[in-house]
């Protein structure tokens, strides 16, 4: 059962899911720029500069939160979103490799 922000434990993470969250392109540049990223990093979701509304980023954060890709954390009126690596390897190994050599 997903905790009370909605976000799944690694046992919960399905691969259909989280392949579907990743098949939206802007969903995996998100991804794809927290893999850059050294791990820990926390960004806003406004820092992804996403060519869309404020409506739509929330609704890609919630995917990605869902499928379990992104832990986000409240930040005063704002949500920053951190890449859950180690969830994500322990369940899906290699799986963040992949998407950094297809950057």
């Amino acid at each position: 059962m997903p905790d009370e922000d909605g976000h799944p434990s690694a046992e919960e993470m399905s691969l259909l899911t989280v392949l579907g969250a990743l098949a939206d392109p802007l969903r995996y540049s998100v991804v794809s720029a927290l893999v850059r990223e050294p791990e820990g990093t926390a960004r806003t979701c406004a820092s992804f500069n996403l060519p869309v509304s404020k409506s739509t980023i929330t609704h890609h954060f919630r995917i990605l939160r869902e499928a379990g890709l992104v832990r986000q954390v409240d930040r005063g009126n704002s949500r920053a979103a951190t890449l859950r690596r180690e969830d994500l390897e322990q369940r899906f190994p290699g799986l963040l490799e992949l998407i950094r050599a297809n950057l």
